[in-house]
């Protein structure tokens, strides 16, 4: 169906409002806007939904979020499992609270009970509650750290992980078996209520969870002697990070915690950053301004949904410099197996889990414990199975598991991202360095010296609209065809498409079946040991670039990575 039969069908369609109708009509004149909004149906992928907030079929909406959870109730609905009801959180951005709202009257006039949070909170408590409720399943409202005209809406099963094969896929299809707005049914907030059938949930479940993640802490004896000692500047940056992460660290016996006012409260428009990703360095201005007047000893800020942490330290010049994503999980996993394994506490099954586009210094870390690391795709869901697989055979013990954008879980109370958990043990890391006469930036040069330089870069172009969407799919279908033999002046050995599941042995001509399900991913293994990886993402209109290396000296690994985004930018440049 092309864009502007969608379009008049909105127009006609009895069950769409006449407000929506008349902002449509204002657009009548206007090709590019209905082609953008029409194009298609805003696609309901293996996550959920995620899109810019608007009317139409391709726009995140009453609409599109109503066909979204009726879609889900007829899948619970068919599972046989509605009496355990739905959890359902939301975050700081325009419309969460709404859409929550409307999430759960679908589920509940399909007879499925919501169990909707008061207010605001990070994603890993919706996924802590989905498992401390009992529910079947769950449902957040945010974009994570996408721009502010964004939002999402983002499925969780009873084990607390976003829902993964072949689950994810009967619930697209029951997504895409509403056709017609007409099929979602609702009711109104009072009669829900009056049946049961929409409940708030209690204080009872956030203290709960307070409760788990002060249990993860690894040495809280050095906070006993280093809590009034260490000087803690925290961000929430507008989002919901706020009062879980402070309740956390004041009671885990932190003194000296200052938080940057003009961030604090929620902002759905993110006035002080406009892009709320703790991966860039400009979201820490004022945090780096503050902790300039308070000596700071580490920055922390967390994303809107408050699932992704970002960290900054002082170098040996006393300036603030960025932890990358890699950077905070390798002092992670050194902190918690070497503290584990001086308490003598380490399991001899004890696993580490990252992502595919992740430092390989992990390798060189779990070695080191006699640890064993496992990839996983990107997408911390698959990280979430791999926990269920543990609980379930009893194969391993989770110990830590992270991905290089920024998230990590220490703990199976979640089985997402949280960074609440990941704020007190960067705390913690913090003042068991401090107790020592060190800081962060010194642990990880410990690191470098004990187990190679090892560099991780990662870069994105975004491509926004229909235009982005073709350009992408045409750089990924064309280094698919023509696989590179080269990345600066290093052959090629490995080149990895997990789309097809074909891994090739360039030099041998061997090839090996994935292991992993299928994900538009190209991967690429050099005869140096560097690595690079290619991928769109899923959250967002990018095209992302990962790339790894290791070398003995910091100099030459700087020059390597180097090396390898510029080849990798002319390549790219010539596709485009």
């Amino acid at each position: 169906m092309d864009h502007m039969k969608r379009y008049q069908q909105w127009l006609e369609d009895p069950t769409i409002d006449e407000e929506t109708k008349a902002e449509l009509r204002h657009i009548s004149q206007n090709e590019k806007e209905i082609k953008e909004r029409f194009y298609k149906d805003l696609e309901f992928g293996t996550g959920g939904l995620r899109g810019i907030i608007g009317m139409g079929s391709n726009r995140l909406n009453s609409y599109t979020v109503g066909k979204a959870t009726q879609g889900l109730a007829n899948y619970i609905q068919n599972e046989g499992t509605a009496a355990k009801g739905v959890a359902i959180a939301y975050d700081s951005r325009h419309m969460s609270p709404e859409f929550a709202e409307i999430a759960g009257l679908v589920l509940a006039a399909n007879g499925i009970c919501a169990y909707v949070f008061p207010s605001l909170r990070p994603t890993p408590m919706l996924s802590f509650a989905v498992r401390h409720l009992g529910c079947t399943a769950g449902i957040v409202i945010t974009a994570s750290h996408n721009p502010p005209e964004y939002n999402g809406y983002k499925v969780y099963w009873k084990d607390g992980a976003q829902v993964v094969a072949p689950r994810d896929k009967g619930i697209i299809d029951e997504v895409n078996a509403v056709v017609e707005y007409g099929q979602i049914r609702r009711i109104e907030r009072d009669e829900a209520v009056e049946k049961g059938l929409y409940k708030i949930i209690s204080q009872e479940v956030d203290d709960c969870y307070d409760e788990q993640v002060l249990a993860q802490r690894i040495c809280p004896e050095v906070v006993e002697y280093m809590g009034d000692k260490i000087s803690i500047v925290y961000t929430p940056i507008h989002g919901s990070g706020n009062l879980p992460v402070r309740r956390i660290l004041e009671k885990a016996g932190y003194k000296n915690v200052f938080v940057v006012p003009e961030q604090e409260m929620p902002d759905s428009d993110f006035a002080t950053v406009g892009y709320p990703n703790p991966e860039d360095p400009n979201v820490f201005t004022l945090a780096k301004k503050l902790a300039e007047e308070k000596m700071g000893d580490v920055i922390v800020g967390t994303d809107p949904d408050c699932d992704r942490v970002g960290a900054m330290v002082k170098n040996y010049k006393g300036e603030y410099v960025v932890l990358t994503g890699n950077m905070i999980g390798a002092l992670l996993t050194e902190y918690i197996l070497s503290q584990k394994t001086e308490k003598g506490v380490l399991p001899k099954n004890g696993a580490v889990i990252k992502t595919i586009v992740s430092t390989e210094m992990i390798q060189a870390i779990c070695d080191y414990y006699g640890v064993e690391k496992m990839d996983v795709l990107t997408g911390f869901k698959f990280i979430g199975e791999k926990i269920k697989e543990f609980e379930e055979t009893g194969s391993h013990e989770f110990l830590f598991g992270f991905e290089e954008s920024y998230g990590c879980l220490a703990g199976t109370y979640a089985r997402d991202k949280d960074a609440v958990v990941a704020t007190l043990l960067i705390c913690e890391m913090a003042a068991y360095y401090k107790q020592k006469g060190m800081t962060l930036y010194d642990g990880l040069q410990k690191l470098y010296e004990k187990y190679g330089y090892y560099l991780d870069g990662v870069k994105a172009i975004t491509l926004k609209g229909l235009d982005g969407v073709e350009r992408i799919q045409k750089i990924m279908a064309t280094l698919r065809q023509d696989t590179p033999k080269t990345f600066a002046g290093k052959a090629v050995v490995w080149a990895k498409d997990y789309k097809t599941r074909i891994f090739k042995n360039l030099q041998t001509v061997v090839e090996q079946t994935s292991p992993m399900p299928p994900s538009d991913v190209l991967y690429y293994t050099l005869q140096d040991g560097t690595w690079l990886c290619v991928r769109p993402s899923g959250t967002e209109p990018k095209l992302k670039f990962y790339m790894g290396v290791k070398s003995d000296t910091l100099e030459t690994a700087n020059e390597m990575l180097r090396q390898v985004e510029k080849d990798l930018d002319e390549k790219v440049a010539a596709i485009q």
